[in-house]
């Protein structure tokens, strides 16, 4: 999973960012509320993490904005030093889905980040085939199924269309995208997944006659909705 976190403190987020690679994550600080705010408007990431007292902005100000521009759902997690009772019914008002105090216990943080992402994204049966609609994607064959016709899929073709399933109705970017499928080569050009993008629409014919739409989210990535999907 990709996480975004935001404190001024330096070492603070290099804890963090320790402490979440443990557990298999990414992470990306930032110690300024402008700067994570342009961040999360071009990538995609999976957990917020926040400070509320920030130079020049507040942790609040930063999740209003969350929540009103970012995926319904995304998953807040403040840390913060304060630690009041109406401090924290505050942050829960503005709209974190867990506060947790500073100085903060390793064990307790990993296991509260590890909950929330847990709620925010089940995890998939393990290679069991998974249907949306007409669609039947299964992983361990690597294959779609429309109305039980098989379509041929390339290995990159198949992830990024498992990876657009599972991720339904949200905003994709495309680095979030290219390291879902590529494995995080940095190297590897844009043009290279847009062309993914094209043949997987086009051989899966994901149209909304056919119960979903993949759609271009301008200067950002892709995202795949539901359309009367039955």
């Amino acid at each position: 999973m990709k996480l975004a976190i935001l404190d001024d403190d330096r070492e603070h987020n290099a804890h963090l960012s320790r402490l979440f690679a443990q557990a298999g994550h990414q992470c990306h600080c930032e110690d300024n509320a402008a700067a994570f705010i342009r961040y999360l408007q071009r990538e995609t990431v999976d957990l917020v993490v926040l400070d509320w007292t920030l130079p020049k902005s507040s942790g609040l100000e930063v999740l209003a904005w969350a929540r009103a521009k970012l995926t319904p759902g995304l998953p807040i997690l403040m840390v913060t030093s304060r630690a009041d009772d109406e401090d924290i019914l505050a942050g829960f008002a503005a709209g974190a889905d867990d506060y947790v105090a500073k100085p903060v216990q390793p064990a307790i943080l990993s296991a509260r980040a590890e909950a929330l992402l847990r709620r925010a994204y089940p995890p998939a049966a393990s290679c069991e085939p998974e249907t949306w609609g007409r669609y039947t994607l299964d992983p361990q064959a690597q294959t779609v199924g429309i109305d039980g016709e098989t379509v041929v899929l390339t290995a990159k073709e198949f992830q990024l269309a498992l990876t657009l399933f599972r991720n339904l109705s949200r905003a994709l970017s495309r680095g979030y995208l290219l390291e879902a499928v590529w494995d995080k080569n940095p190297d590897l050009p844009t043009r290279t997944l847009d062309a993914h993008v094209s043949r997987v629409r086009l051989k899966l014919g994901l149209r909304p006659e056919n119960g979903f739409r993949l759609s271009t989210v301008y200067s950002y990535g892709y995202r795949l909705e539901a359309v009367n999907a039955t």
